[in-house]
């Protein structure tokens, strides 16, 4: 029987109404809080070097997190958001990915970026919007990108970056499909994972992001991170359904949620929703459950929508976590795990005080390489902004931060 609505032609004689929350989606979780194994897990397969670097690089962004907060107070840097408390979450997703493949975030997945190379000067450079800043100064704080890493330069409007990975997985895919029979040919060499907060799930971008991925087939990987905050506005008060994942299921999406403070359950879903990707062309989303320890970002004061209370029963930290499964694998040393601590701010200190230093781009980046030949406008604009800082040079400093 041929089926155009495309739907399950299950029959029932009895009026029936599905419940809104009878799909019951489990967590995957493999760590316990003192970092053993599950009795009933299985470990996925990692290797030394990985988990190492994986570890690494969730302790350097955290510390970089503490010295960059600290800074946006000290009036260094206008803005700043912090990952804490989701370091697992981003950083084991991106460890289980190609480094070929590409990365679509939305502001709190600076581990991710690291991981890949990023280096310490190159988020001071950026922060500080400086002459050595990739994106030339035009972007505020914390909004990275690297064509070198594969990692799309982030946006400030949530959600938009979703249907673009949806757009740029289809093509990647298209490589790999057989003219004649619109078969895939071969497993695709690389896919797109697409990272964003439940908060942004609310927006229409999120729905027809993943509605095009499903009907087309695209290799992408959504990452929700649900943090149970989107700002200020708490989960119970922006959907009533199962959180994110049930959506996925909902359009067709083979879905898993995994516990987003477990740095081996992120792993093992992220390695395998990749695997599914790759193989079979389709899309996969990922929910991480994780609590935002810190605040929105540095413009934001959680005191005002949630109690002391709340936030001490989820002090559950991802690092610490992991950190205690290394250690008893024998692949962590406490005391050199310390040192290597004290040296990495020591690092961090350094560079941001050379980034704060070095000079601003100069002002023709502002219109260059926007268009192929700058527009009228744009240059009258250019010639009228010119004029103003030659009138008040006081109130345009040549360096990117304060000099003392």
């Amino acid at each position: 029987m041929s089926n155009p609505n495309n739907v399950s032609l299950n029959i029932n004689h009895a009026l029936e109404f599905i419940d809104g929350n009878a799909l019951n989606i489990p967590t995957l979780s493999i760590l316990t809080e003192d970092g053993d194994i599950h009795p009933s897990a299985t470990a996925p397969a990692i290797s030394k070097h990985t988990a190492i670097k994986l570890y690494e690089t969730m302790r350097f962004i955290r510390l970089l997190d503490e010295r960059m907060q600290g800074a946006q107070r000290q009036g260094r840097v206008s803005f700043y958001m912090q990952c804490l408390g989701e370091e697992a979450a981003v950083t084991a997703s991106a460890a289980a990915l190609d480094q070929e493949d590409m990365i679509m975030a939305q502001y709190r997945e600076q581990a991710a970026l690291h991981y890949r190379g990023f280096t310490l000067d190159q988020f001071m450079n950026q922060m500080f919007s400086n002459e050595l800043d990739l994106g030339k100064g035009r972007q505020m704080p914390i909004h990275y990108g690297s064509n070198e890493l594969n990692y799309m330069t982030i946006s400030s409007p949530l959600g938009t970056q979703i249907p673009q990975a949806t757009g740029y997985a289809y093509g990647q895919k298209v490589k790999h499909i057989d003219a004649k029979t619109g078969e895939l040919a071969s497993t695709i060499d690389n896919i797109t994972i697409c990272y964003f907060g439940e908060g942004a799930a609310s927006e229409g971008d999120f729905h027809a992001g993943l509605n095009m991925a499903a009907v087309h087939k695209a290799p992408v990987i959504f990452f929700a991170r649900n943090n149970g905050y989107a700002i200020s506005t708490p989960a119970d008060e922006q959907f009533k359904g199962d959180g994110i994942a049930s959506r996925g299921v909902g359009y067709g999406i083979k879905t898993i949620r995994v516990d987003g403070t477990d740095a081996l359950a992120v792993f093992a879903a992220t390695q395998k929703a990749r695997e599914i990707a790759s193989t079979q062309g389709e899309p996969v989303l990922i929910e991480s459950i994780a609590y935002r320890l810190g605040a929105h970002s540095t413009s934001d004061d959680p005191s005002g929508y949630r109690s002391k209370d709340e936030e001490a029963n989820y002090k559950t930290c991802p690092i610490e976590k992991f950190k205690k499964w290394l250690v008893k694998q024998q692949w962590l040393n406490e005391e050199d795990d310390l040192k290597a601590k004290e040296s990495i701010r020591e690092d961090i200190l350094a560079a941001l005080k050379r980034a704060e230093v070095v000079q601003k781009p100069a002002l023709e980046e502002l219109v260059s390489d926007v268009y192929d030949t700058p527009i009228p406008s744009l240059v009258r604009q250019y010639n009228e902004l010119k004029e103003h800082i030659q009138k008040h040079p006081d109130a345009y400093p040549v360096t990117a931060g304060r000099i003392k």
